[in-house]
Order: C-alpha cells, then structure tokens, then sequence
C-alpha cells in the first residue's frame, strides 16, 4: 500500500473511532430533530363509561440539543378522531384552539443515562417533564423506552400510557360543553401514549425526515381531515359548535365587544370564508333580566356588533345578517346564574 492511501485510511479510521467514542460520550452530539411522518401522539378517551375511543395529532415539531434539553409542540388543531364534527367538537369546545394553539412537553435528558445507549440499543429511563396545555403547566414523572435504531436515529417512547387529569389543565368546562354538544357522558381523564422518532443533525444542517407508508414527503396537516371548503353540512354543524362555545363577550348591559372576542371570531370569519354561497344568521340572545323590550334591543345590538366584526375582516357583507331574539329562545333555565349565563349568547345558522 502507498503511503499517502495508508495515511488516508488511517485518519479516516482515527476519525469514524473519535467521532464513535464521541458519540458514545454525547448521546446528543449535533443534537436530534422530530420526524413527524415517523412519529406519533394518541390519546384515548372513555365515554358512557365503556365506549373508548382512540384519537392522536396530526403535526409534531420539535427536537432533543447537544445537552439533553427536549420539546415537542403540538399543534392542537391537528387533532384526529378520525371524524370531521367531532375534530371541531375538540378544538372549539374542550381545547379552545382559537385561545391556545399548541402544547407543549419538555423535559431533560441527562446524558449519562444514556450513554450506554449504543452498547445496549433499548433501555427504559425514568423521565420528569412538563406539559404546557391551556395556559396550564404541569410536572409529571413516567418511564419512558429509548431504543436506538441505527446509531443516527433513535425513538423515545412511552412504556405504558400517561394518565392525564382534565381537571389538571383547566378543562372541565370543555368537558362539560363536549358533553352537551354530543349528549354523552364523558370519564374525564385521558391515557396518553407516543413513540417519536429523532434523527440526529448532520452537522449544523437539520436531519432529514424519515418517510413512512403514510406519507410519502412526511408533512402532516395543520389540521386534520379539513378540506378548503365545507358542504352545506359541514359548514352547519360548525356553526352549531361556535353558537355553543360562550367566547364572544361584550361589556355587561353593553353592546361593545370585548377585545377577548377577537380570537373566536377571527375563527369564525374564517369558516364562514369557506363556507361559499352560504348566508348565514348571527343572533342575539339575552337572559330574562329586564323588560322583553330591553332584552331584544340588546341583543339586536349584539348581533350587529358582531356582523360588522367580521364585515371588517372582508367577508361580503350580503352573507352575514344579524337578528336579536330578546330572550324568547332560552336554552336553559333564567332561575340559576348558570342558566342566565347559558342565555346570554351569540348563535349562528346558516339560512340557504
């Protein structure tokens, strides 16, 4: 052999042994990005006290640094039940996606714990970590299954499901308006399951995705089972979700919005901007507090607070009119503040 192609196989070998050792030292050297074609996130859920049904996300971002710090977001508009009014049900009813987009888990990997990784390829670690849901963070503590697949691509799993607790995160009141919307009783807790999948950086160039069977380029949707535009039943079934949510707010004995209304219908003025042809109704409802007369002059004002909201984002204004029903449809009882609160509400239908 020459002795200028010996001293090249020598640095090469001395350069694949350091960057191994190296590897093995650093679990994370370059640091790890999400494959989110190869990754997952499911959650089931119990209702009528046997009926489980299973569900997931459909987009994951995130990745694991050079010193262990991991995050993974959730777009919570992705989530997939696998049937159109039901994903809708989720998002505007439990979750409030139009008040908190995302959620997001971190958490910190010592690398020492898997330094071994290489050697043993599959381990199960301890892990403490947070998840931020609805303004809410908590820390909660499960084994999870690091298995190394090849030396550039590892998977982080859970070993059994994570319950998690509507009530930690402030969802009760979804809950209960989830279960009105579907007239079912809901358990309300949640066992949570993934199995993500990293691929280390190359360099300072981010991993390519992995592709799976079930994407060819592996980017999933923003929100699941959506299409541009809705039918005439998509789109009532939509508006019957939004009447239900109570997130359009005006001062009290006022006509004037709230500035806390604005991410509801900004949502709003977007399904109606899909829903083509289609006129449709906002009505005004009120409480049986003060005279019949009182009640519809104020919610005629309500309803047009509202239709000139979303005339001011570009929708045509001949395919929004409003309609103040006083308080001569209730859909609760005026004896309870609960029932009064119910009342008080902005509804939409669509008309043709």
């Amino acid at each position: 052999m020459k002795p200028n192609v010996f001293a090249v196989v020598l640095v090469c070998f001395v350069a694949l042994f350091t960057s191994g050792a190296s590897a093995q030292e650093n679990p994370f050297a370059n640091g790890w990005a999400l494959q989110p074609g190869a990754s997952n996130l499911n959650f089931q859920s119990v209702k009528k006290q046997t009926v489980v049904e299973s569900s997931s996300f459909a987009t994951l971002k995130g990745g694991i640094d050079e010193t262990g710090q991991a995050e993974v977001t959730v777009l919570l508009d992705s989530v997939d039940t696998k049937i159109d009014l039901r994903n809708v049900r989720m998002r505007f009813l439990f979750f409030e996606t139009f008040k908190f987009p995302e959620a997001v888990i971190k958490a910190k990997i010592d690398p020492a714990v898997l330094a071994d990784l290489e050697t043993v390829r599959r381990k199960t670690i301890p892990l403490t970590y947070t998840i931020d849901l609805h303004g809410v963070t908590k820390e909660y503590t499960s084994d999870i299954v690091a298995t190394l697949l090849t030396n550039d691509l590892v998977s982080i799993a859970t070993s059994t499901p994570i319950s998690i607790s509507v009530s930690d995160f402030n969802l009760m009141e979804g809950l209960n308006k989830l279960q009105e919307a579907a007239n079912v009783n809901i358990i309300p807790s949640a066992t949570v399951s993934f199995d993500w999948m990293f691929a280390r950086n190359v360099g300072t160039q981010p991993a390519q995705v992995v592709a799976t069977a079930e994407t060819e380029e592996a980017k999933p949707a923003s929100a699941a089972l959506e299409a541009a535009e809705f039918d005439t039943e998509a789109c009532k079934g939509r508006f019957e979700i939004l009447s239900r949510t109570g997130n359009i707010y005006f001062k009290s004995g006022s006509a004037r919005l709230e500035d806390k209304s604005t991410p509801l219908l900004t949502s709003l003025a977007d399904i109606i901007s899909r829903c083509p042809g289609m006129v449709v109704e906002v009505g005004g409802h009120t409480d049986s507090v003060g005279t019949d007369a009182q009640n519809l002059r104020l919610s005629q004002a309500r309803a047009s607070s509202v239709t000139t909201f979303l005339a001011a984002t570009g929708l045509e204004k001949d395919r929004i009119v409003s309609k103040g029903y006083g308080e001569s449809e209730p859909i609760a009882t005026n004896a309870t503040k609960e029932g009064r609160w119910k009342n008080r509400r902005i509804g939409f239908k669509v008309l043709n």
